[in-house]
Formats: structure tokens, sequence, C-alpha cells
């Protein structure tokens, strides 16, 4: 019959499904490229906004940045992805963390994947607090604080569809992402139109400022390149994502690193040409976005009303160009928001596919590599779900809180993968005959060199100009992570080293004696029945035991067992501190003391119960022993369970306490 439990369990997650439904067919170009660039395509909701509003605290006049900001971004994505393009070719699988892994060793491998992972939980929280801030602009009448429970339940519901493994994002991402590609392109396309034309109106907020804003006395020049660093970093938040195809290859048609190269190529021009467009009509229409909204003065220097907090960059260009309330901006809008949530669900699939491949390299606890009854790693999605969730609530669904921590993972982890291509290239390159082979490693050797300076540059660049800011949390979280993993490693080589059979050990060797011994707390019918199996496994020597907390009660048992007769020895162990642990495992200690080649048996009768409250009335003494004994050397234990029916049958004599 199906409980409570298990039926809400079917409601929410589905049914179980076999273990040969885990293969899925390849993907083919068309249909990896939108599942792959999901996650870096959503980038763009939020990237604008962080390089506008680290811009707008220097002044307005500073957003005419912008657009270079946007190109210096773009440049370094575009040369990431070259790298990746050559390194897919050498190492097809595992993506990053086995370039970091083969070619640089397992340390710089596990501070790879550890900084991987704190990207994925960041990637998820950014996501469903951005959605939350586009749901917003969709409904007006949704405040902040409304913001943070529209984001948690966003992550509840990502979650629920990841370990559900719901399969509906196989024909409605590629619509999805097909449809905010379209719509941003002709956002792009009329509003540069309307600039060519004269008919590009400015933004709602063009003209707001932000209270105390300003440069300050600095240098014009050195203030100006400062700020276009801060402004950087900030939207270097644009990078994450694009190493997504490259750990996907396993999922993606014959032959795969063809279609791994074709995929990041289109991915990186399509992401790079709308970032351009977005953050070139961003100037021109004056968009102000801000951290805190309550700093904001509109154009006749007033406070801003918290009704009217600046929409995401996207919707107020949207709005711009096609008309506050119109089809085409409440449609951009839309699309936009529901990218963000199918960004989430990739990193609910990154996460626990990383974790689980670490898992089987005994870098991570091994149960995330087992998958649950739908087919997930249960215990990866949840994982990700509570960090990302634990976020969101402490950064109060703010997407650019949450970004501060976020990019620095994503360029070390760009960083280290690099280094170790750099290594192999050249190391092929010492080793290929001819001239145009060589020319041909020697390509990818200068293209992988070039990306690993600017991506280490750009690093630092972050760290700098972010570390007041949080970055050093993260890198903090990555430095942990990466200890912690190493020990866990360490533990199970450690572990196996001492598990490995050995032909000159005892463990084949039979014990000279058995002892049983027989727990006894009251002489009822589990514990006659514990008498019944001890006495059927024929030791050299039985007894049963009963430790004396209790005076009244060990006098009780003492007259049933003279009443009963029974052919078994009964010791009474002194417990004058009222302790039933202590006592019993002296005593298995000193009678192991005189015969140290003995093999004890305890047997330790237990309660069976029905599920539920009941469970909390038995066995804590006896789970208590079990637990404590099972540290002791030379000490066996065997539970005999009774099973209790409340009334149903045979189990309606039983005695229960």
């Amino acid at each position: 019959m199906a409980t409570l439990s298990s039926l809400l369990r079917r409601g929410l997650l589905g049914r179980p499904v076999a273990s040969h439904d885990v293969a899925e067919p390849r993907m083919s170009r068309w249909q990896a490229l939108p599942v792959t660039s999901s996650n870096a395509l959503s980038s763009l909701a939020y990237a604008p906004d962080e390089i506008v509003l680290t811009l707008v605290a220097a002044g307005t006049a500073a957003l005419a940045l912008g657009p270079l900001v946007g190109w210096g971004v773009v440049v370094v994505m575009l040369l990431i992805v070259a790298s990746f393009r050559a390194a897919v070719a050498a190492v097809p699988q595992g993506g990053i963390y086995q370039m970091a892994r083969t070619k640089l060793g397992p340390r710089a491998g596990v501070v790879a994947s550890a900084a991987l992972l704190l990207d994925f939980v960041f990637t998820a929280a950014v996501s469903v607090a951005a959605f939350a801030h586009f749901a917003a602009a969709l409904l007006p009448g949704l405040g902040l604080e409304s913001r943070v429970l529209v984001a948690c339940a966003a992550l509840v519901g990502v979650l629920l569809a990841s370990l559900r493994s719901a399969r509906l994002s196989r024909w409605a991402l590629p619509v999805l992402v097909s449809a905010f590609v379209a719509l941003t392109a002709l956002l792009v396309a009329a509003g540069l139109w309307q600039e060519g034309q004269g008919l590009l109106g400015r933004a709602a907020t063009s003209g707001w400022t932000q209270e105390g804003a300003g440069i300050g006395g600095t240098v014009g020049a050195v203030a100006t390149a400062l700020l276009a660093l801060r402004a950087f970093s900030a939207g270097s938040v644009l990078l994450t994502g694009v190493e997504v195809p490259v750990s996907s290859s396993s999922a993606m048609a014959r032959p795969a690193v063809a279609t791994v190269r074709w995929v990041l190529a289109v991915m990186a021009l399509t992401l790079g040409a709308l970032t351009l467009g977005v953050m070139h009509l961003a100037q021109r229409t004056g968009v102000v976005v801000a951290l805190d909204p309550a700093r904001l003065r509109d154009a006749a220097g007033r406070p801003v009303a918290e009704a009217d907090t600046p929409a995401p960059v996207i919707a107020q260009l949207a709005d711009t160009v096609f008309g506050p309330g119109s089809v085409l901006s409440l449609a951009t809008i839309a699309a936009t928001a529901l990218l963000l949530l199918f960004a989430a669900r990739s990193a609910f699939r990154s996460f626990p596919a990383l974790a689980s491949r670490l898992a089987e390299d005994g870098y991570l606890p091994r149960q995330l590599r087992v998958r649950g009854d739908r087919l997930v790693h249960t215990w990866g999605v949840l994982a990700l779900g509570a960090a990302a969730l634990a976020l969101v609530l402490l950064f109060r669904a703010q997407t650019a809180l949450l970004v501060q921590l976020y990019v620095i993972g994503v360029l070390l982890a760009f960083t280290l993968a690099q280094a170790g291509m750099l290594r192999l290239w050249r190391r092929r390159l010492a080793q290929t005959p001819g001239a145009r082979a060589r020319a041909a490693v020697r390509l990818r050797l200068t293209i992988t060199a070039v990306a690993w300076v600017v991506t280490a540059l750009a690093g630092v660049v972050v760290l700098v100009t972010r570390f007041a800011q949080g970055a050093w949390v993260a890198l903090l979280a990555i430095v942990l992570g990466s200890l912690v993993m190493g020990r866990i490693h360490r533990h199970y080589e450690d572990v196996g080293r001492e598990l490995a059979p050995d032909p000159e050990d005892d463990a084949r060797a039979l014990p000279s004696r058995v002892h049983v011994v027989v727990v006894v707390s009251t002489l009822n019918r589990p514990a006659l029945r514990a008498l019944a199996y001890a006495r059927a496994t024929r030791p050299s020597s039985l007894e049963a035991v009963v430790v004396d907390a209790d005076r009244a009660v060990t006098e009780d048992v003492i007259d049933a067992w003279s009443r009963a007769g029974l052919p078994v020895p009964l010791t009474v162990v002194a417990a004058p501190y009222r302790d039933t642990v202590v006592p019993l495992v002296r005593h298995l200690r000193e009678r192991r003391r005189r015969s140290p080649r003995d093999l004890t048996m305890v047997f330790i009768p237990e309660y069976v119960v029905r599920p539920g409250w009941r469970t909390l009335m038995h066995n804590r003494t006896a789970t208590r022993q079990k637990r404590r004994l099972q540290r002791e050397a030379g000490v066996m234990i065997g539970s005999v369970p009774w099973q209790i029916h409340e009334g149903q049958g045979d189990g309606d004599r039983s005695t229960t306490v």
C-alpha cells in the first residue's frame, strides 16, 4: 500500500525510469546550438546592466564608455572561444576539468573544477535573480521584497524540474533560444535603423543621475582608464557559459569535434554581435540602471519612487525601440525571462555531471555519482539547489551583488585550462614532423598563448577591481573547496590501500573460537528469538548479558530467566552510572583480552514498527549499542528483527517497550 509520502513523491517527481532509458540520441548541430548556448546567451540579460551601473556611478557622462567596454569584453570572449576550438581537437571529452587535470596535474584539475562548481552555483542564483528582475518589468507592481519570493519560487520550480528530469527542453529550449535571438536581433536592427533615420528616442531613464556620482579629483585619463577597467570586470560576466559546448561533446552528433567547433563559432559570433548592438543602443538611448535605486534622481533632481525602479537594460531598450507595452516589447522581455530559467536549468545539468565525474575520480563523496530513480544525480541537484537558494536569500535576489562574486571563478578555470593546453601544444610542436603540420600546431599554440595571457590579465583586473566587493569571498571558497576535495581524495586513497587484499594478512584466517553474546533487556519474544538464532549458529560458547542499569528490571529478568529454564548462562554486567553501552563494551574487551584470537558475535533484538512517529518510540538503546560496538576490534553484530503488527495476527501478542 502506497504511503502519503510516496504518493507525494510520485506526484512531484514522477514514476521511476528504467536504467536502459538513460541513453539519449545525440544532438545535431542545430539542436546542440541552442541547447548548449542558452547559458552563454542568457548572460546578455544582465551583463550590459553590470557595465551600465558601474559607469553610472561615475556620472552619466561616463556612459559614453559603454560601447568601448563592450568591445573589450567581446574580444576577450572571442579569444577564449578560439582557444577552446583548438583545444577540443586534442581533448574531446571532459571539458575544462580534463584539460587542466591531464595537462597540468590533478591539483590544477581540482582547482579548476572547484571554480567551475562555484560558477554553476552562481549561474543558478544569478539566473533566477535576473528572472525576478524581468518579471518585475512585466508586472510593474512587483516590489523589491516580492522579487525575492519570485526568485525563490523560480529556483524551486527549476529544482523540481531537474529532479523530474523533465525533457520538455528537448523541443522548448531550441524554440525559446531561437525566439530570444530573433527578437534581440530585431531589437538591435530596428534600433540602428531608427538611429540612422533620426527616429531613435531616449529611454525613460535618460537623464537620471545617481546621488554622489562622480570620479573625484583624479586625473582625467587615469580616472577614465580605471573606470573602464571596473566596467570591464563587471561586464566579464558575459564570459560565463561559453565552455558548456566543450563539456557537452559526448551528447553531440558525430564527428563530435567538428560539431563542437561549429557550435562554439556560431555561439560566439551571435553573442558578440548582439552584445555590441545592445551596448551601442544603451549608450545612444541613455539607459540608466543602478545598484541602489534609492540613490537615483530623475531628470528634475527628484528621488525616484520604488515603483519606478529601472528595468533591465534589454527591457528598457525594448520599450524605447518597440514602444512601451507593445507586443514586440512584451515578447522580448518574456523571452529573456524564460531564457534565464532555462539557463538555471542548464546549471542544474552541468553541476551534477561535473560532481559525478569528480566523485568517480575520488574528489567528492561517492554518493554524488549515483543516479536516483529518475536517472538524475539527485544529491548533486539538491546540493546545487540548497547553495543557490542560500545565495538568493543572502543577497536578496539582487543580481548586481551576486555578480560581484561570480566572474573570478570562471576566469580562473579558463586560465588553468588554457595553461594546460599551452603545455600540450608546446610538446606537440616539438614532436610534430612536417612543415605544414608544424604550422597548424604553431597556429593553435599562438591562439592559445594569446588567449591565456588575455584571460589571465582579465582575471587580475577582476580580482583587483572587485576584491573589496566580494571577489575575495569567491577566491576563498575556491581555495577551501580545493582543499576539501584534496582531503576527500586522500581519504579514499588511504581507505583503498587499507582494504586492498594482502596475501600476508589474516583477513581470510578462521578465528580459533566464536563466542556469542545475546544482549537482553527483558525476557520477551524478541529476546527468545535472538537466543534461538544464536544457539542455531553452534558457537564455541554462548552467554546472555543483561546490563544492570535498573536494579528492579534486572531482578525481573533474573527471575524470568530462572522460571524459563533456558540452557544459556546469564551474565549481569554492573552499570553504576546507568549507562547501558560502556559497561557492555568493557565486558567484551575483557573477554577479548583473555582470548585475542576469538571472534565475538553480539546478537541484539530490535523491534520493526510501521514507518513514521513509531520509529521514535523504539530501539534507541539498541542503536547506540550497535554504533559503539562497530568500532570494537574482533566484534561482529547481528540484528534480530521482530516485526510489530499492532493487532494484526500473530504480532498482537508481541511485547513492546
